[in-house]
């Protein structure tokens, strides 16, 4: 594993290029990455990272995977992009094959979009089609950060800035039937949840609380709609989240590592009830589904598919989980699959992370005691394993700072 940097000039000057021109939307980035292979990147210094985020969930094949790139290759030399008047094969197979991915019953559609957070803007105006206007959604929920998506997200930190937010949006405790039970009425459009929360430090919902969920929503009409931007296409074991409960929801917003790297979003709307509330010309997107990017995620769940990753992933979550669970300093290891929040005995997080970056890890710190993992779904435990090591000499060497704190 690499280790300190000696040089950093190159990733300095692209940085002070980056806040010359760049809106500072996202703050000082923390490197220029140049290029990245597999489970790794490097720096314009040159210097290799073992990349633990995969770009939050989104590198589900690791970088420059071959095989992705040849998909994308191929389709960018035949047809990249049309317009909506036209459709595309790759357009229709992705559409067909997220239906079936996600047992969507007959009569299910799909919209394709770029991101999660204009997947989420979908869902949101297909709950006002139901001609309901309250919405429900959680406490530490993210569901992005168009005007639509920020109503339902939680944070006072995103939303502040931009009130008041589009109206009717109720925030209830995740996890709490009984408050669920008192908000919801006949006049509810939609219940949004996701079933790990990720931004809030990957915080498992009970299943309990999601059959409860689906049950009201059944009972009183309103839409059961849940964002699996970050759980979804094999994140956490299965093909979504919620096949590990049973559950079937109307509405199933996807992103992140549907594409690979290759920026898309969808909505899958199942049965014919929720399938035709949006009708000819009340949404669309210009460049949602083209025919570049639905070959990128075709290339993507194929390979997914067929390199068994679903079992892998499941079989690397638990192995990470127990390995890092036993770490003294660290008080649990949550989520499923590789999306993993590990929570530490003291709130360090951000320290952690930003001496892991020296150490030439790349982690993410979501709150002030958690660390998240969002790895690419092919990560090895050969290559997971100097990363286990480091982080239990880090918080053996640590362990004085870490109690004061």
């Amino acid at each position: 594993m690499t280790g300190p940097r000696d040089v950093q000039a190159l990733s300095e000057q692209g940085l002070d290029r980056y806040g010359n021109a760049v809106m500072a939307t996202f703050g000082r980035p923390l490197r220029v990455l140049t290029k990245g292979e597999g489970s790794y990147v490097w720096d314009a210094d040159g210097n290799r990272y073992l990349d633990l985020l995969g770009g939050i969930a989104v590198n589900a094949l690791g970088h420059a995977d071959p095989e992705w790139v040849a998909a994308i290759t191929l389709q960018a030399s035949t047809l990249a992009h049309t317009s909506n008047f036209f459709a595309t094969v790759p357009q229709i197979a992705l559409a067909e094959r997220l239906i079936d991915i996600c047992g969507a019953p007959e009569g299910s559609r799909v919209f394709l979009a770029n991101s999660g957070t204009e997947a989420n803007e979908a869902a949101f105006k297909m709950s006002r089609r139901t001609g309901r206007t309250r919405i429900l959604s959680l406490e530490d929920s993210f569901h992005g950060r168009s005007t639509g998506a920020l109503a339902l997200t939680h944070k006072a930190a995103y939303r502040e800035p931009f009130a008041p937010l589009v109206p009717g949006v109720e925030f209830l405790p995740p996890g709490d039937i009984s408050a669920l039970e008192n908000a919801m009425g006949d006049d509810v459009a939609a219940l949004f949840i996701e079933p790990i929360q990720g931004e809030a430090g990957v915080v498992p919902l009970a299943h309990a609380y999601l059959q409860a969920a689906r049950d009201l929503c059944t009972r009183y009409g309103a839409l059961f709609v849940v964002d699996e931007v970050q759980t979804g296409i094999a994140r956490t074991g299965q093909w979504l989240a919620m096949h590990a409960h049973g559950i079937a929801p109307d509405v199933v917003t996807l992103a992140k590592g549907l594409g690979g790297g290759f920026p898309i979003g969808a909505v899958v709307a199942f049965g014919p009830r929720a399938a035709t509330l949006l009708t000819a010309g009340q949404h669309g997107s210009t460049f949602g589904g083209n025919a570049l990017a639905s070959a990128a995620a075709l290339a993507t769940l194929d390979a997914i598919d067929s390199r068994g990753l679903l079992a892998h992933v499941k079989a690397m979550g638990e192995w990470l989980k127990e390995t890092i669970g036993a770490i003294p300093g660290v008080a649990e290891v949550r989520g499923e699959g590789l999306l993993l929040g590990i929570r530490l005995e003291a709130e360090i997080s951000a320290e952690v992370a930003a001496a892991a970056l020296e150490d030439g890890f790349i982690i993410n710190p979501p709150n002030p005691d958690t660390i998240r993992l969002a790895p690419s779904l092919t990560l090895t435990r050969e290559e997971a394993a100097p990363f286990v090591a480091w982080l239990t000499d880090y918080l053996t060497a640590h362990a004085a700072f870490a109690k004061e704190t």
